[in-house]
């Protein structure tokens, strides 16, 4: 079958709403976890996922930190409009640089209450000496194109939206954000802000953890994907060649590349913690083939939708490929990449670089669910199933699992 004709209520299942984690833990590390090889289920905490990792592997952490991205006005009428913000417009480019900004900002939002908030009308919010005001510039396909400004105007927009504005809880928390969301919605390592949702599978370490893999010589890695809300977006469409599948931008160094192709020269799995570290590895080994085959590509170093499924590998290995792509950051002079991914990973896709992948449980008919469907075929089914009957509680603030397709490296 074409991957584009994939149905997606071939990847959907019943998940009743208590079994919604709304609330973490008291402990991040005490979370269930759910292991998978090659068929095989079996359970445990994630405080003991050390031992369920070879020795010699590199676990891969998404360090991106999430935003406080909700922000709430109030008009002079009471009325409320609340804006969530998204991305920054094209003209600023990565988005650090955006994040960086001072004085004023243009940025996609999603506005609740969007009835309420006529065009010209400027909304205002003061908190101390900070005055934030936005004003609707243009709609912008699903979103719309907000320009803030504040004083006093030295301020980044990234220390406007800290003191202003709210975490992203999913939209399926049915709960207003609270104080310990900002430390629980975040991992123990986040370090660069820019994502609207976290890497879930992250919330679970610990520096207990840590020590336990330094223990069995489990090397870490990290890169950074900052996650938009595109990730929480069902697939609408009756098949997958009908949805267009988000962009994010992605963060890696060239020399995280160099260790990458290092362990998997030694024959070590790569692990990826987390569906957007996965996208993240699996897009380097793309960009490393080129838009045109392997080595070719011309000066674009993105990746979109369809590359992984249209024939242009031409057999390259994830060696070969990684050691393209350091060529040509070599030849860019640039000792980081930062760019986009579009990359949609669902079943028919061939993994070049993941071995294993670490992951919360995911909502029916998402693509997160259809990057697991690839990794371990129709056994998504099994595990979701054994978790349903055996209490693991789902989505972002829930459970996790360790899937190995094959057999567990020794």
């Amino acid at each position: 079958m074409n991957v584009k004709d994939i149905s997606i209520v071939d990847y959907t299942y019943e998940l009743p709403a208590d079994r919604i984690a709304n609330y973490p833990l008291a402990e991040r590390d005490r979370s269930r976890l759910l292991i998978y090889t090659a068929g095989a289920i079996r359970e445990d905490i994630y405080r003991n996922i050390a031992g369920y990792l070879p020795a010699g592997s590199l676990l891969v952490f998404n360090n991106t930190k999430v935003v406080e991205a909700r922000i709430l006005f109030q008009k002079p009428t009471g009325a409320q409009i609340e804006l969530f913000c998204l991305e920054p417009v094209d003209e600023y480019g990565e988005m650090a640089s955006a994040l960086a900004r001072t004085s004023g900002v243009r940025w996609k939002c999603l506005i609740g209450g969007a009835s309420k908030w006529k065009k010209g009308v400027v909304l205002q919010k003061k908190i101390g000496e900070l005055v934030l005001e936005a004003r609707y510039a243009e709609k912008s396909g699903e979103s719309f194109v907000i320009a803030f400004s504040w004083t006093p105007m030295e301020l980044t927009f990234a220390e406007v939206l800290h003191r202003m504005g709210n975490i992203p809880l999913p939209p399926y928390i049915h709960r207003p954000a609270e104080e310990s969301d900002s430390l629980r919605y975040q991992t123990v390592y986040a370090q660069h802000d820019g994502s609207v949702a976290a890497p879930t599978a992250g919330l679970h370490f610990t520096e207990a953890i840590f020590a336990a893999l330094d223990e069995r010589r489990v090397r870490r890695g990290f890169v950074t994907l900052h996650v938009g809300a595109g990730t929480f977006l069902p697939v609408k469409t009756a098949t997958l060649g009908e949805h267009p599948m988000h962009i994010e931008f992605f963060d890696v160094s060239r020399q995280f590349i160099l260790d990458l192709r290092e362990t998997l020269r030694g024959g070590n799995p790569v692990i990826a913690v987390g569906t957007t570290s996965a996208r993240t590895l699996e897009s380097l080994y793309w960009l490393g083939v080129g838009r045109d085959g392997p080595g070719a590509g011309g000066d674009e170093l993105i990746v979109r939708q369809w590359d992984a499924y249209e024939g242009k590998d031409g057999g390259v290995s994830a060696m070969v490929a990684l050691s393209r792509l350091l060529d040509r950051m070599e030849q860019k002079g640039i000792e980081r990449l930062v760019t986009t991914t579009q990359l949609l990973i669902m079943p028919g896709y061939v993994w070049r670089i993941v071995g294993g992948l670490i992951t919360n449980f995911h909502q029916p008919e998402s693509t997160l669910l259809l990057l697991v469907a690839s990794l371990i075929g129709d056994d998504w089914r099994r595990v979701y199933q054994y978790a349903l009957e055996n209490g693991f509680r789902f989505l972002s603030y829930g459970d996790g699992c360790l899937l190995f397709p094959g057999e567990t490296p020794a």
